[in-house]
């Protein structure tokens, strides 16, 4: 299994966008399914978004719209475009590449 770490969250202003990263310690071409999740306080993980390994996506209701998923193989890096933020949207973002990243922390402030 490859080891993922996510980056590019932070606080912003509803109606802001963020792009988050995930970065994978070895080549992520093989993996089928890739995928963004989240986990809001006192809520359970959700899945937000996923990407095959031909480009098909899936978004959450929520997010259709506003949330762009990609990938980078030649990067290894899986992305998360996020547009039109809501205060809702507050939440730890994962990733899942077949193993679990630590998060990053996507605030959206009123």
């Amino acid at each position: 299994q490859v080891q993922v770490a996510e980056s590019g969250g932070g606080l912003v202003q509803a109606g802001g966008s963020l792009r988050l990263s995930c970065a994978a310690s070895g080549s992520i071409s093989s993996i089928n399914v890739q995928g963004w999740y989240r986990q809001a306080p006192g809520k359970q993980r959700e899945l937000v978004a996923l990407i095959s390994s031909v480009g098909r996506t899936i978004y959450a209701d929520s997010v259709k719209g506003r949330f762009t998923i990609s990938r980078d193989n030649a990067k290894n890096t899986v992305y998360l475009q996020m547009n039109s933020l809501k205060p809702e949207d507050t939440a730890v973002y994962y990733c899942n590449l077949g193993s679990w990243g630590q998060g990053t922390q996507v605030t959206v402030s009123l």
